[in-house]
C-alpha cells in the first residue's frame, strides 16, 4: 500500500486538510449511524456528533427532531420539460424512489418518511435534449418535505435546473440515476428568501461509462445544508462536482460531499468556491472521498477555496481522503481560505481603477471558472447579477 502524505496547511485555512489510510486511522467519511430509510434508526442530534458539530441545530426549525410538521403550504413545485421527457407524480410505493441512495442522517430520513407524493422525470434512452428541464421549487411560507427523481436512460443527454426560491422550511431527497453511457448536468440553485431553511440530500448513481456533472449555487436562506453524494454502478463512470456560494451576514451555508469510489476505474473531480462577508457569516465545506479496496484505477481530486471579504466571517473547510488500496491513478485534495490579494488590488488600482471596482473584478475572477461550468446562459447571467448585488450591499 502506498504511503499517504499529509498536505501542509494552506495559509489562512481555518481547518487543516486531512488525508488518511483507512488501516491507520478513521475519518469522517462514514456516518455514526448506518444509512436507513427509517427515521427511528437515527438518534436526535445534539450538535456534538461529527456530522452535526458545525450546524446550529436550533436554526433547523425542527427538521432534525421531528417537530417540524408539514402543513400543506410549504412549497409549490412545477416542472417544465422539453418534448419527449416523461414527467410523473407518483406515490410512496413507486419502486424508483430511493434507487440512487439511502438517507444518511436524521433530516434526510425524516424527509423520506414524511413526503406524500414524489416527482419523477425520465429522459428515455438515446434522447439528447437541446433545452434544459427546469424544476422550480417555490417556498410559500410553510413546512414541507419532498422527493425528486431524475432518471436518464442509456446514452441519453440532459441538463436539469433545480431552482429554489421563496420562503419555506424544506427538507428533501433528490435522486439522479444516470444510465450507461448517459450524460447528465444538474444545476441546483438555492436563491431562497432571507428566512428560509433548506436541508437536502442529493444522491447520484452513475452507470457504466456515464458522466455526471453537478453545479450547486447557494446564495439565499437563513440556513442551507446540502449533502451531495455519488456512487458508481459500473466501471468507467465520471463525476464532476462544482459549487459556488456567497455567504452573507448571519447566514449559515453548509455543503457536505461524499464520493464513494466503490467500483474500479472511475473518476471524480470536486471544486467548490465561496465568498463571505458580514458578521456571523458562516460557511462549512466538508469533502469526503472514499476509495474502497476494490476500486483499483481510481482517479480523484477535490478542492475548496474561500475568499473572506470582511471581518466577522468564519469558514470551516475539511477535505478528507480515505484510501483502502494503493492501486490508483491519482488522489489528492486542497483547501485554502484567505482575504483579498493585496497585490491584485494594487495592480488594478495603480491603473486607475477605483478600489470598489477593483474588488468587484477580483471576486468575479475568483468565481469565473465555476460560472462557466453552468452552461445555461440565463442562469449564468442571473448568478453574475446576484454576485454584483452582494458586492453592492457590502459597500452600501
Amino acid at each position: 500500500m502506498a504511503e499517504a502524505q499529509k498536505n501542509p496547511v494552506p495559509v489562512g485555512s481555518t481547518t487543516a486538510g486531512q488525508i488518511a489510510v483507512a488501516a491507520e486511522s478513521t475519518v469522517a467519511t462514514r456516518m455514526s449511524a448506518p444509512p436507513s430509510f427509517d427515521v427511528a434508526d437515527f438518534p436526535v442530534p445534539h450538535g456534538r456528533e461529527e456530522e452535526w458539530r458545525f450546524t446550529p441545530l436550533e436554526r433547523l426549525r425542527g427538521l432534525h427532531d421531528g417537530t417540524a410538521v408539514a402543513n400543506g403550504t410549504g412549497v409549490k413545485i412545477t416542472v417544465e420539460a422539453p418534448e419527449g421527457v416523461l414527467v410523473e407524480t407518483v406515490g410512496r410505493d413507486d419502486a424508483r424512489l430511493g434507487k440512487a441512495g439511502v438517507p444518511v442522517d436524521r433530516v434526510a430520513a425524516q424527509a423520506y418518511s414524511a413526503f406524500e407524493t414524489a416527482s419523477v422525470v425520465t429522459v428515455p434512452k438515446e434522447t439528447v435534449l437541446t433545452e434544459p428541464v427546469r424544476i422550480a421549487v417555490h417556498g410559500e411560507g410553510g413546512v414541507a418535505y419532498g422527493h425528486q427523481v431524475i432518471e436518464l436512460g442509456a446514452f441519453a443527454e440532459a441538463v436539469v435546473v433545480l431552482d429554489h426560491t421563496g420562503d419555506a422550511v424544506f427538507a428533501a431527497n433528490v435522486d439522479f440515476v444516470v444510465g450507461d453511457g448517459a450524460k447528465l448536468t444538474v444545476v441546483s440553485v438555492q436563491d431562497w428568501d432571507a428566512k428560509a431553511v433548506h436541508a437536502g440530500q442529493h444522491n447520484a448513481r452513475i452507470g457504466r461509462d456515464a458522466h455526471f456533472k453537478s453545479v450547486v449555487v447557494t446564495f439565499g436562506g437563513d440556513l442551507v445544508r446540502l449533502y451531495p453524494r455519488v456512487e458508481y454502478a459500473a466501471t468507467g463512470g465520471e463525476a464532476e462536482l462544482y459549487g459556488l456560494y456567497f455567504t452573507d451576514q448571519g447566514q449559515h451555508q453548509e455543503h457536505r460531499l461524499f464520493v464513494d469510489h466503490n467500483t474500479p476505474h472511475c473518476k471524480s473531480n470536486v471544486a467548490y468556491k465561496g465568498a463571505l462577508q458580514g458578521d456571523d457569516a458562516h460557511a462549512v465545506w466538508i469533502g469526503d472521498v472514499l476509495i474502497e479496496a476494490k476500486a483499483e484505477g481510481t482517479d480523484t481530486y477535490e478542492m475548496n477555496r474561500n475568499l473572506v471579504l470582511t471581518d466577522g466571517a468564519r469558514v470551516d473547510s475539511v477535505p478528507n481522503l480515505e484510501i483502502e488500496t494503493g492501486e490508483i491513478v491519482g488522489a489528492g485534495h486542497a483547501s485554502a481560505t484567505g482575504r483579498f490579494d493585496d497585490e491584485q488590488l494594487f495592480y488594478l488600482m495603480a491603473r486607475g481603477i477605483p478600489e470598489h471596482e477593483a474588488r468587484r473584478l477580483v471576486v468575479r475572477g475568483f468565481f469565473a471558472e465555476l460560472v462557466q461550468q453552468i452552461g445555461v446562459q440565463d442562469i449564468e447571467e442571473r448568478l453574475i447579477a446576484r454576485i454584483e448585488e452582494e458586492l453592492e450591499a457590502s459597500v452600501a
